[in-house]
């Protein structure tokens, strides 16, 4: 599967879309801690990967570095925060304001990166009116208007496993056409609708797997 930007005839792997968002937040430390120029393996050590599979998907960007002198960092942040979108700004609306949804909606790091969270929704009466993050939690059966005043493409889930997949469809009938899923279920949703899934039990699973792994080496390591 390949991603096509807006503006380009460029077919990126879904796989080098996946690490530009790694590349753009290790430019912003480097921006941040006042680096100007890096190395193609200094900017892959900072982001975790290794530099010749650095170097082959920033090649689908265009050249950016100049040899001998390496990358202008400001100048590669741009270009790939351009390239995935976030130099506009995306109405982002969130729907389940329980404990996650409560924390999602608190995470300064949408705003920073380009998401404008305009709406938080529920179901439950009982948290209509509250306020979260400076933003008052409304009514699930507002989603229609709040897609067409804010002109939303993006929608978070935060609801209990039950209720994912009729938010899903009312979402995607309203007009949403990006989903990023953290209940615990599986999603579908119509060719053109794109589904992300963030599912945390999954990732400490993972975790577990390995720390297993490791105590069984070193177990063997000592007999």
């Amino acid at each position: 599967m390949t991603a096509r930007t807006p503006d380009s005839a460029r077919d990126i792997p879904e796989a080098t879309v996946a690490r530009l968002p790694v590349y753009l937040r290790a430019l912003t430390g480097l921006a941040e801690d006042g680096t100007t120029t890096c190395s193609s393996e200094e900017l892959a050590a900072t982001a975790g990967v290794n530099s010749a599979k650095l170097r082959k998907d920033l090649s689908y960007l265009g050249s950016y570095g100049t040899r001998g002198v390496g990358y202008d960092v400001e100048y590669l942040r741009y270009q790939i925060a351009r390239e995935i979108g976030v130099t506009q700004d995306w109405p982002v609306v969130i729907v389940g304001i329980g404990n996650l949804g409560h924390a999602l909606a608190n995470y300064s790091g949408f705003r920073s990166r380009g998401f404008r969270v305009v709406a938080l929704l529920d179901a439950d009466p009982d948290r209509h009116t509250d306020v979260v993050a400076g933003l008052e939690v409304r009514s699930f059966e507002d989603l229609e208007a709040i897609v067409t005043e804010h002109d939303v493409s993006i929608g978070v889930i935060a609801t209990p496993a039950v209720a994912a997949q009729s938010v899903a469809d009312r979402m995607v009938a309203a007009g949403i056409t990006s989903i990023l899923n953290f209940a615990p279920t599986v999603l579908t949703a119509p060719e053109g609708v794109d589904v992300r899934k963030v599912d945390l039990s999954i990732e400490l699973q993972i975790l577990a797997y390995h720390e297993q792994r490791k105590a069984v080496a070193g177990s063997e390591d000592v007999s």
